[in-house]
């Protein structure tokens, strides 16, 4: 990576904790699926809700779980909100929402080119990866890439209006806002979504 690169995603306009309000801001009944790190504190700093559930761990996972998901609950919306170093770990798993295309599914990855966890090491998407068009040759045909206000804004007013899978990769500033953390007890997110689902 050249020094431009790595500096490019520092200048993104969009901002991650503003894009992820403005995609939870009236969701009602919505299901969650928040991606560990920086996608799930910033959905917690949304508003922490019952059906929202933040993975703390399992990197990779959180396409898979919204997958599963929404082919259980079919008459609801899910949105699955994660990074692009998670992304990255779990690119199968957009073949395999192809291949069993929920209609009620939305996959958004803000994708500020690094590893936030790890150090803020530049991932693949700081180069020449494409997520958009990964999930387009994986086969879902409503793949593309976010990286204005009001490329932003039609994403936020068109959210679920269109049959899924959709999948959206966001722009974001390579950044660190103050950390605010859901709860950590697995068994108890567990418990309180499976409650808010009346299962």
């Amino acid at each position: 990576m050249n020094a431009f690169t790595m500096k490019r995603a520092e200048k993104y306009g969009l901002r991650r904790r503003e894009v992820v309000a403005a995609l939870l801001k009236g969701r009602d009944d919505l299901l969650v699926i928040a991606g560990l790190g920086a996608a799930a504190w910033d959905c917690t700093a949304a508003g922490d809700r019952d059906l929202t559930f933040p993975l703390w761990g399992g990197m990779g996972g959180a396409v898979a779980m919204g997958l599963g998901l929404a082919l259980a609950q079919p008459k609801r919306r899910v949105l699955v909100v994660t990074g692009d170093g998670e992304m990255l770990m779990g690119l199968g798993s957009l073949a395999t929402v192809a291949a069993q295309p929920p209609r009620n599914l939305h996959i958004v990855v803000l994708d500020n080119e690094r590893y936030g966890e790890t150090g803020g090491q530049p991932t693949h998407t700081a180069g020449a990866t494409d997520l958009a068009k990964i999930a387009q040759g994986a086969g879902i045909a409503r793949a593309s890439t976010v990286r204005s206000a009001a490329q932003l804004k039609s994403l936020v007013s068109g959210l679920f209006r269109k049959p899924g899978p959709v999948f959206t990769a966001v722009k974001v500033r390579a950044e660190n806002p103050p950390l605010v953390l859901p709860p950590k007890d697995g068994s108890e997110l567990r418990t309180r979504f499976r409650k808010a689902l009346g299962l």
